[in-house]
């Protein structure tokens, strides 16, 4: 069926260009803004449908021509929209006080959202225009987006980004062409001049038109502007675009938690930036471990005054400062880990001769895995675990991180490093220092929380906190800290002028010497979060430093609404920076969703209270729009709530989106087309309550059985797990391929006319459900998402109603 050919191709297209955009967005913004403009561009679906609505009649007696025009202008507007997008004046971090970027984000906004208009177009005409088919039609539309969703992944490792979009281009043709030689279409000539043009529009598009625009703002962009600093070095993946930086003239010297009594700085280094951002250092060395005598001057080298070499594990490592710190203090062995492989080329091959060689030691073994995937499948022990929050918890003046979910930084992962360390072995985190004091504050406090889950009775005795005037580095004993280690504890911070925060039995004018704050505020924080008050502390504090979890695992989300007012107040003397204006922005991005949501879902009834099913009572619409709008948001909950659940499992969170979203939206796809045999049969329930049931049968065992089953299967390998993920989604996402079919279904037998109207309201849905999970799940937990969902899904049945319902539903 090449029309169900043509569906499946631009779904993929549509589905690789979201992703696409949020890679690029990133590298040219910070992920939480391309994750609201691509959200907010995803109402071109619902305006789409809008327009159908409007235009039904019209679209569908000129589908021969409307479809495969439709589907090429995808195609280019997909293309140009990113090309004029990234040429508006935006700077995202003036929104608080310029107006003017709010009209330079509209205009994003309106510039992303035509692709997608064109897309949901199609898909939106060809089920008006075939609405005995839906159940099929979906299957394909659902599929292609699944195939979209894993192919986009895997071309981004062979291609840049640039390259990507003009691939995406090409498939808007392609799938023009395919529609072409469909019975319906009969246009074969037509279709090789499609396909002919596909190709030729790819490759005339000048590279500059494309090439990503990073923010001038950025790291990388400010670091470019040293005179004679230069990028030497691009390689992309899905994991980020790596910028390697050479500053000759001004030499590059990132020494982050170095003491300001340190007599000499670190040798040449170059600057690796991911996405134009996040900073680390690939540090020259020949062997001689002279000079890198500033590794013993920085808050990371406390452990190794307190252990004789010991067996180390660098939990992010980077561009090797960890691996280097390490072989300095002579450690027996290390192990690296790192989640780029990219990265790690750089600094074993690409760079290996600059770096020393020292991925290629024999006392060195690097490991490509996530930190936690890592912990998880070893059965080693470790004298000291080094993990390192620099990247993400320091200088975040835009709340840039706050919607990060990391399983790194939780109470189960603190846990699970724990469990890797030998007796008397040391788990060390360093972190960025903020003022208030709120990162390092509540890492203290995960890993109270951690020492609790281990059984762990004074806690207080194991811990140690010790700050410089930018960082802090976090101790975790496995056992309580000696009256040797807190003697070196405190000769360490007096040597190099550090502050300390928590050491057992320390009293509270040890604190605040060198560094000075208005008062020993992280001293306080950390007695308070020790003491019986504990949890009034975290309630009372300004900032959100409870403890982040795997159901929570947002650990750089400091926001509190009760501390909004008195922070506004304060913007004239530097309150900006204490505002997570990213965890803001995300909120407005939900509000604007949903006003566009309303005005996308009621517009059409302009139109279709002219016809005979409108004519039948409001009621209908209602239920109408009850029974859509929850299927979108509740298909979403879910998705979303699993895909951080899977990626616990998978070890890698680009695996867990790829494989996750994929197996979804196949399955979804197979579903749907089982749905008219559902239908079909005579069951003692109506179809979507049969579906139902088994949505909310399937998700809430998961939420019990997933954990323990991810725990014993940790150690299989990567192939095992993946195929394993893709059976335990099948049944669910099968099911939930289900209803929306059915829905359309129940339409097109009495008012097929609605059948667009319906694909808008969904749309609108999708869109607000995106948003209103993340902050779902950052407040409540993904727990209570996927229980939300199986209640809407419930809502949505009630909705449908029996099986005399199409008078219902209307």
């Amino acid at each position: 069926m090449p029309l169900g050919l043509a569906i499946s191709v631009l779904s993929a297209a549509a589905l690789g260009y979201e992703i696409l955009l949020m890679r690029l967005f990133s590298i040219i913004q910070w992920h939480h803004f391309a994750y609201m403009i691509i959200s907010l561009a995803l109402l071109g679906i619902g305006a789409s449908g809008a327009a159908l609505s409007l235009a039904r009649a019209w679209l569908v007696a000129r589908f021969a021509a409307a479809f495969p025009a439709s589907a090429a202008l995808f195609g280019v507007s997909a293309v140009a929209a990113f090309a004029l997008a990234q040429r508006v004046p935006f700077n995202p971090l003036e929104i608080a006080w310029d107006a003017r970027q709010l009209g330079s984000l509209v205009a994003i906004y309106l510039l992303l959202a035509v692709p997608f208009v064109f897309a949901g177009g199609c898909v939106g005409m060809a089920l008006a225009r075939f609405a005995e088919r839906i159940a099929r039609l979906y299957r394909f539309d659902l599929m292609g987006a699944g195939v979209g969703a894993l192919g986009v992944v895997a071309v981004l490792f062979a291609l840049p980004p640039a390259d990507c979009l003009r691939l995406i281009g090409a498939l808007g043709f392609a799938a023009a062409a395919l529609a072409c030689l469909d019975a319906a279409i009969g246009r074969r000539a037509t279709a090789g001049v499609l396909a002919a043009a596909g190709v030729a529009f790819a490759l005339a598009v000048p590279a500059e038109w494309l090439a990503p625009r990073p923010s001038p703002y950025k790291g990388l962009s400010q670091a470019l502007r040293v005179p004679g600093a230069e990028v030497i070095d691009e390689r992309s993946s899905p994991l980020g675009l790596l910028s390697v930086l050479r500053s000759p003239e001004v030499p590059l010297r990132h020494a982050p938690g170095l003491s300001l009594n340190a007599v000499a700085g670190p040798p040449e280094q170059v600057g690796v930036f991911t996405d134009g951002d996040a900073l680390t250092a690939i540090t020259r060395f020949d062997g001689d471990f002279a000079p890198l005598a500033y590794l013993d001057q920085q808050l990371a080298a406390l452990p190794y005054h307190l252990l004789e070499r010991p067996r180390a594990l660098v939990l992010g490592a980077g561009g090797g400062a960890g691996v280097l710190r390490a072989l300095y203090h002579g450690a027996r062995s290390v192990d690296a880990v790192e989640i780029n492989p990219q990265m790690a080329a750089l600094v074993g091959r690409d760079l290996g001769e600059f770096a020393g060689g020292i991925y290629g030691r024999d006392d060195v073994r690097v490991h490509l895995a996530e930190a936690r995937a890592f912990a998880a499948a070893r059965r080693d022990t470790y004298d000291l675990i080094a993990l390192s929050l620099l990247a993400g918890s320091g200088g975040d003046a835009a709340g840039v991180q706050s919607l990060k979910a990391s399983t790194a930084y939780t109470v189960e992962a603190l846990d699970s490093f724990l469990a890797r360390l030998a007796p008397g072995g040391l788990l060390a985190i360093t972190a960025g220092m903020q003022l208030p004091p709120r990162g390092a504050l509540k890492l203290f406090a995960t890993a109270v929380a951690a020492l609790g889950r281990r059984g762990v009775a004074e806690p207080g005795a194991r811990l140690a906190l010790v700050r410089s005037w930018d960082a802090a580095t976090l101790l975790v004993k496995n056992g309580p800290l000696s009256d040797a280690d807190a003697a070196a504890i405190r000769a360490f911070a007096d040597e190099r002028g550090f502050d300390l925060a928590w050491v057992p039995g320390m009293a509270r004018d040890e604190a605040n010497r060198y560094n000075v704050l208005a008062g020993p505020l992280l001293f306080d924080g950390a007695k308070a979060l020790l003491g019986d008050d504990a949890e009034a502390f975290v309630a009372g504090y300004k900032f959100h430093i409870a403890p982040a979890t795997d159901d929570r695992p947002h650990f750089f989300r400091f926001f509190k609404w009760s501390a909004l007012p008195e922070l506004l107040t304060l913007r004239g003397r530097g309150g900006n920076a204490l505002i997570e204006w990213g965890y803001l922005i995300v909120v407005a991005t939900l509000a604007q969703a949903a006003v566009a949501s309303v005005v996308l879902i009621v517009l059409p009834l302009l139109r279709l209270e002219r016809g005979t099913a409108a004519r039948k009572g409001i009621g209908g619409g209602a239920r109408v729009v009850v029974y859509f709008f929850a299927l979108g948001l509740a298909f979403l909950f879910v998705e979303i709530a699993f895909i951080q659940r899977f990626t616990l499992f998978l070890g890698h969170p680009l695996y867990a989106a790829a494989v996750v979203l994929s197996a979804f939206l196949v399955f979804a796809g197979l579903g749907s087309g089982a749905s008219a045999h559902l239908d079909a049969a005579r069951l003692p329930l109506a179809p979507v309550a049969v579906a139902v049931v088994g949505i909310a049968v399937v998700a809430l065992a998961y939420l019990v059985v997933l954990p323990p089953l991810f725990a014993a299967l940790a150690p299989a390998p990567d192939a095992v797990k993946i195929a394993l993920s893709a059976v335990l989604i099948a049944p669910l996402a099968f099911c939930m391929g289900m209803p929306f079919p059915l829905g359309l279904a129940r339409l097109a037998t009495d008012t097929p006319g609605w059948i667009p109207w319906a694909w808008a309201i969904n749309g609108c849905a999708s869109v607000v459900s995106a948003v209103l999970a993340t902050l779902l799940a950052i407040h409540l937990g993904f727990t209570a998402v996927v229980a939300l969902a199986v209640v809407l899904y419930a809502v949505a049945a009630v909705a449908f109603g029996g099986r005399p319902a199409v008078r219902r539903l209307r």
